[in-house]
């Protein structure tokens, strides 16, 4: 519902300023936010891997190639695909601001912001839940359904930024 509210002040404000939307929407750079899109949209995969691998209640690798990695390995590389995200996310606000566009410049500013914002707090709060999981799973003597469970319902919530994040993308960087 959270983000609901997000879009409809995102499209209540577009509507009442289109030529406002498309002087600054022209700013963006396309390439940019489509292969960081790329990167949380697969980090999601590697979570599944993640998750298959809690299925199977293998905690760690059980060997180098991917094949043998274990849920511990695959949520390390989500974390980071995540991290990147959101590294990247803050290196595209300080591009922005420096061409003009801030929370405080207009009603596009305002609403890029805080959509894509609260959108990456999101996003850091998965990547502090995967820590959680991975330390868990080092604390415990026996990887078992518990901690599985854990793994899954993190990747719950991860498919679901996601999610968002591409219905983000499709109404900031694609309708035009």
């Amino acid at each position: 519902m959270f983000f609901a509210g997000l879009f409809a002040i995102y499209f209540t404000l577009r509507s009442t300023s289109p030529e406002l939307w498309q002087f600054e929407t022209d700013k963006h750079n396309f390439t940019y936010a489509l292969i960081n899109t790329l990167i949380l949209v697969s980090s999601s995969v590697t979570c599944q891997f993640g998750v298959f691998a809690a299925e199977r209640l293998q905690a760690r690798a059980t060997g180098w190639k991917p094949s043998q990695w274990g849920m511990v390995e695959w949520f390390f590389l989500t974390y980071a695909l995540g991290a990147i995200f959101v590294s990247g996310q803050v290196l595209e606000y300080a591009t922005l601001v420096s061409e003009g566009i801030s929370l405080s410049s207009n009603a596009y500013g305002s609403a890029f912001y805080i959509t894509t914002g609260f959108h990456g707090i999101h996003v850091t709060g998965g990547l502090i839940a995967f820590l959680l999981v991975i330390g868990r799973a080092f604390a415990v003597k026996h990887f078992g359904h518990k901690e599985a469970t854990s793994a899954i319902v993190v990747s719950y919530y991860w498919h679901f930024v996601d999610v968002v994040w591409i219905g983000l993308f499709l109404v900031i960087y694609v309708l035009k």
